[in-house]
């Protein structure tokens, strides 16, 4: 189930425009990508998959959980599932109620996403409840600049257009103080600008967050 409102105009603008623009956003990321999502598990769940940047990082015959509530994302997500031989259990759920079991999963990714979502706090604590003694969350965001530079001007003069047109990303968030205040035993963060003429979403952080083994 899911109170995401499925917004016709919105909802197609953005399913159209993460396909176009993966190209440029892979390229920019790939580097991170690639060492943050290096021996992903066989199954892994990911909040808000979209268009499927990355299935390319699963192992072959792997397993998504794509929790997507945009309706919208999901042919272009099931077409690029099938062309890269993955299983895909697609959920259009909320990350804030996956519907998964306690300690039921190895690993967690996000990209880009994280600033979209209605409540962090709820979606780390959801992701930590549903990862096994062990388990990682890996994740990439683009995260609120340092006050008094251009960039934080920028997001702050353009927070509502930008929030209207993205369906609710944000471009203030501490996604950083978020994570490490999530309750993780570790967690693991580079900041890091990327060189893009959308202004707001220059800032961004790379990381892991770990669930602790059990004691013994």
């Amino acid at each position: 189930m899911t109170d995401f409102v499925n917004h016709s105009l919105r909802g197609r603008f953005n399913a159209a425009f993460f396909r176009v623009m993966a190209p440029y956003l892979e390229g920019t990321l790939r580097r991170r990508k690639k060492r943050l999502f290096a021996d992903l598990p066989e199954q892994v769940v990911e909040i808000g998959p979209g268009v499927g940047a990355n299935l390319r990082y699963l192992p072959a015959d792997g397993t998504l959980i794509a929790l997507e509530p945009n309706r919208y994302m999901h042919p272009r997500l099931r077409a690029a599932a099938e062309r890269r031989g993955i299983r895909l259990d697609l959920q259009e759920r909320m990350a804030e109620h996956t519907g998964l079991d306690d300690r039921s999963v190895d690993t967690v990714i996000s990209s880009l996403v994280l600033c979209s979502v209605r409540d962090p706090a709820a979606v780390l604590a959801e992701v930590r409840r549903i990862l096994r003694p062990g388990g990682s969350f890996r994740f990439l965001e683009h995260v609120v600049a340092r006050p008094g530079t251009v960039t934080h001007a920028a997001q702050r003069l353009l927070r509502r257009p930008w929030a209207w047109t993205f369906e609710g990303c944000s471009c203030e968030r501490d996604l950083e103080a978020a994570v490490r205040a999530a309750g993780f035993s570790s967690v693991e963060v580079e900041r890091y600008r990327i060189a893009t003429p959308f202004i707001p979403f220059n800032t961004h952080i790379a990381g892991v967050a770990r669930v602790a083994e059990p004691a013994r």
